[in-house]
């Protein structure tokens, strides 16, 4: 009975995972000025997140601050995590509302290119994870750069200036 109850337990949670997985691959349009006000908010909230930890680590690359491996490796672990959630929190289209948005119409005509430029994140977030685990520290400006420039090929095709 507890085996059953556990594969059970099992199933429900693979289900709600691969559901979560695939709502997270479709744009849906906001149902209300509500509903896109509040998407709009979460998303800038993400981009916050990004770069409250892209800022510290644009620092060290450029020489502004001192390479510090904690900060280095807690942000990059952080930034991983806020790429894995970029789908969920933009896919949400907003166009039809009016609300203050940098973003540009082809984020949501493109979705799957912006899911590849997320997950293009997450691998220099974890490539920044693997130099700091090394220890390879002639390879921490370049990681940084990795991340910085996944950030910058999402700005140029898909924030407004």
């Amino acid at each position: 009975m507890k085996t059953m109850k556990k594969a059970l337990i099992i199933a429900l949670s693979l289900g709600a995972m691969s559901s979560t997985a695939a709502l997270a691959a479709d744009v849906t349009e906001a149902s209300s000025a509500k509903h896109a006000k509040a998407a709009t908010q979460y998303r800038q909230a993400l981009f916050q997140l990004v770069r409250s930890n892209m800022g510290p680590l644009g620092g060290m690359a450029k020489g502004a601050l001192p390479f510090d491996e904690s900060v280095m490796e807690t942000n990059a672990v952080r930034l991983e995590q806020l790429a894995d959630m970029m789908g969920d929190y933009l896919s949400v289209d907003t166009r039809e509302f009016d609300v203050e948005t940098a973003a540009k119409d082809g984020l949501w005509e493109n979705f799957s290119d912006v899911e590849s430029k997320a997950m293009a994140l997450k691998k220099a977030a974890q490539g920044l994870q693997a130099a700091v685990k090394a220890g390879d520290s002639s390879a921490y400006r370049g990681a940084i750069g990795e991340i910085g420039a996944s950030c910058k090929s999402c700005h140029d095709d898909y924030k407004k200036d």
